[in-house]
């Protein structure tokens, strides 16, 4: 059963990270992203550019062409949702550090 705070199965949960100045999606900082993402309970999309990608995809990801300061937009549903975007929320925000 879902915890309280869990948004209904069908209700999305969004939320928007900037990328840190001088850090772009690429190689390892994508890398970071989408290993970080893959351990989550629930998938997450990651919006940018006018482009949307799967964050547990890296060609996706790099296929963002996000540079620094993007802002991500992340967006997950179901069980787990509200943690799964702040924790990929505070890697965008930990990647170059």
């Amino acid at each position: 059963m879902p915890a309280s705070s869990d948004p209904p199965m069908d209700e999305q949960v969004v939320v928007t990270a900037t990328l840190p100045a001088g850090v772009a999606l690429h190689a390892r900082p994508a890398a970071d992203l989408v290993r970080a993402a893959s351990r989550l309970p629930v998938p997450v999309t990651v919006a940018a550019n006018g482009k949307r990608a799967n964050a547990r995809s890296i060609l996706e990801v790099l296929a963002l062409g996000a540079i620094g300061g993007t802002e991500l937009t992340l967006i997950a549903s179901g069980p787990g949702a509200d943690d799964a975007v702040r924790t990929l929320a505070e890697v965008v925000a930990s990647l170059g550090a």
